[in-house]
C-alpha cells in the first residue's frame, strides 16, 4: 500500500493490522533484514504482514512466512501488540510465537536472515514496532 493510500486510510479512521512472528528454534531466534531500497530498508524485523480482509491473524502469519520464507508453520500463542505511526497512519502488529513444521528457510523478501539468541537482539536496529518484542525477549527469553 502506498503512503497515499495509507494517509487516506488514516483520515477514514481506519487503523492498520500486521503481523510478527517469533520462531524460536535451539534457544535462538529468527530475525529478518528489510531489503535495502525498500520503505526502512537494512532494519531488522520479527517476520510476518499485513493482514488482508477477511483473514485473521493467524492466517496472515502462516501465508507470509509461506510466501517470505517457503515454510510451514503453526501459529502459537499470542505474545504482544505494539502499536505505532507509519506516516501518520495508526497500526497495531500483532506478534505470535511460532513453530516453525517443515521446509528450508528460502530468504525471498528480506536482504538475510539471522538465528540470534536474546542477548544479543540489543546489537541490531530494529524496526519501532518490533522494539516491545525485543524488550520482552529480552526479560523473559
Amino acid at each position: 500500500m502506498n503512503k497515499l493510500k495509507l494517509l487516506f486510510s488514516y483520515l477514514a479512521g481506519h487503523k492498520r493490522q500486521v503481523t510478527a512472528a517469533v520462531i524460536e528454534k535451539d534457544g535462538k531466534i529468527l530475525i529478518a533484514q528489510r531489503l535495502k531500497g525498500s520503505t526502512l530498508g537494512g532494519r531488522w524485523e520479527f517476520p510476518g504482514g499485513k493482514i488482508e480482509p477477511g483473514e485473521t491473524a493467524e492466517e496472515c502469519l502462516k501465508r507470509e512466512l509461506k510466501e517470505e520464507f517457503d515454510i510451514e508453520s503453526e501459529v502459537g500463542d499470542f505474545f504482544i501488540a505494539s502499536r505505532f505511526r507509519y506516516c501518520l497512519v495508526p497500526i497495531e502488529l500483532l506478534a505470535y510465537r511460532v513453530k516453525h513444521l517443515s521446509g528450508d528457510f528460502k530468504v525471498n523478501e528480506h536482504d538475510q536472515i539471522r538465528w540470534v539468541s536474546p542477548s544479543e537482539l540489543n546489537s541490531y536496529d530494529f524496526m519501532p514496532a518490533d522494539k516491545p518484542i525485543v524488550k520482552i525477549l529480552l526479560k523473559n527469553p
